[in-house]
C-alpha cells in the first residue's frame, strides 16, 4: 500500500518512513507543498500524511487544491499546530484525520489503518474473502483458520487484491502500491508474487483476466 509522506523535517520524516516500512507500506517522501501537489498529480497513492507548515506551498493550500479535484484520497495532517482553530480549518479544508506532534507511531499507523478501512467502505477492521482472513491490526492472514505465512511484499500484495476485491487490478496499479520511489522493480515481479500467493492460498484464488490484470475468485 503506498503512502505520500509530506514532511519538511528530514529527521522525523526517516523516522516516520521507517515506521512505515516494518508496517508493510511502501512510502514516498516530499518536503514542500509544490512536490507534493505534482505527486499526487502524477501518482497514484491510498493515503497522504501532510504537514501544515511546508515551504513554497502550505499544507492547507495542497489539501484544498486536492478536494477541488474531486479526489477522495484519505489525508491525515500531521502537524506541531495544536489549536482548535488550527484544527477546524484543516478538517474544513477537507482532511479526514488531524493528529498533533509530538505523536506515538503505532497511534499514526492505526489512525492510516482507520482511514484505509473507511476508504474500502469496511465497517470492520479484518479484510476476508472466500476463507482468507487479513488483520491489518496484527499484519496476520489465515485461510480456513490456518495461519498463513507471507512476505511483506505478498501480504501488501493481498492487502491490495482484498481492499479492491470487486475490481480487476491491473499489473501496473498493483506495482504502485508496491514500490516507494527508487525501489528497483523486476520485470516479472507482480507474477511472482501471485504465484506465491496461489501456491499459498489455492491455486484458483486469484485469476488472471487476460490483457488487464487479477482479480480474486467469485466467493460463492
Amino acid at each position: 500500500m503506498r503512502i505520500l509522506l509530506v514532511e519538511d523535517d528530514a529527521m522525523l520524516a526517516d523516522g516516520i518512513r521507517a515506521g512505515l516500512k516494518l508496517a508493510n507500506y511502501a512510502v514516498d517522501w516530499v518536503r514542500d507543498g509544490d512536490a507534493a501537489r505534482l505527486a499526487l498529480l502524477d501518482h497514484a497513492y491510498q493515503a497522504c500524511v501532510l504537514d501544515l507548515g511546508l515551504p513554497r506551498r502550505g499544507g492547507l493550500s495542497v489539501l484544498e487544491e486536492l478536494r477541488g479535484r474531486g479526489s477522495q484520497l484519505p489525508v491525515l495532517i500531521l502537524t506541531a499546530r495544536d489549536t482548535s482553530a488550527d484544527k477546524i480549518a484543516g478538517l474544513d479544508a477537507g482532511a479526514d484525520d488531524y493528529l498533533t506532534k509530538p505523536f506515538d507511531l503505532p497511534e499514526l499507523q492505526a489512525r492510516l489503518r482507520a482511514l484505509l478501512r473507511r476508504a474500502g467502505g469496511a465497517a470492520v477492521p479484518t479484510l476476508t474473502h472466500a476463507g482468507v482472513v487479513l488483520d491489518p491490526a496484527s499484519k496476520r492472514v489465515t485461510h480456513n483458520g490456518q495461519p498463513v505465512t507471507l512476505s511483506a511484499r505478498e501480504y501488501t500484495l493481498l492487502h491490495d487484491l482484498l481492499r479492491h476485491k470487486t475490481h480487476i487490478r491491473s499489473r501496473g496499479q498493483l506495482e504502485e502500491s508496491l514500490y516507494a520511489w527508487g525501489e528497483e522493480t523486476g520485470s516479472n515481479t507482480v507474477e511472482v508474487y501471485i504465484h506465491n500467493l496461489r501456491r499459498k492460498l489455492g491455486a484458483d484464488f486469484i485469476r488472471t483476466i487476460r490483457g488487464l490484470g487479477y482479480q480474486l475468485r467469485d466467493s460463492a
